[in-house]
């Protein structure tokens, strides 16, 4: 496909008018924020679909190179959130050499996040919002507990249980 087709008016961007277009989506952690981001901005076009390639845990630059030549082979939107400056940089720079849109995700809201709390001490951390804290495990041995005693086979240690039904 004539890679000079993708720079030109919003009217003109996708030739032939296709019903679908290819929706890159690169993610040093699972993915899963950038997923819902991109299906929710893509839900607002109801006359053409995106075919989603996602490449989850990229966190090196061969990985990165797998999903380059993806892109390179179905040219389309590329969207990341990669908290690494050289692999962000490397795949900004391999799609401007393809004249495709690409955005950095978490850029905009981390600019406003900085803009606001100014000099406070920032620390990239992939996947950060997954952290398993003392909360989650407090959790998870509540739901084993539960599970436990749920049939009324196992009461010598009920007493045990905040709420008993």
């Amino acid at each position: 496909m004539d890679q000079a087709k993708w720079t030109k008016p919003m009217d003109e961007a996708m030739p032939h008018r296709q019903s679908y277009f290819h929706l890159h989506l690169i993610s040093d952690s699972t993915g899963e924020t950038l997923t819902m981001v991109a299906r929710a901005a893509a839900a607002q076009y109801a006359n053409v679909s995106p075919i989603e390639h996602i490449y989850p845990l990229v966190r090196t630059r061969k990985q990165l190179d797998v999903a380059l030549a993806e892109i390179e082979e179905s040219p389309g939107i590329v969207l990341y959130t990669l908290l690494d400056d050289e692999l962000r940089e490397m795949l900004a720079e391999s799609c401007r050499k393809l004249s495709l849109p690409a955005l950095f995700v978490l850029g905009p809201v981390l600019q406003l996040f900085q803009s606001y709390l100014g000099s406070a001490e920032t620390k990239p951390r992939v996947g950060a919002q997954h952290l398993l804290n003392a909360d989650y495990f407090k959790r998870i041995d509540a739901l084993n507990f539960t599970m436990f005693h749920d049939d009324g086979q196992h009461t010598d240690d009920l007493e045990e249980a905040d709420v008993v039904l």
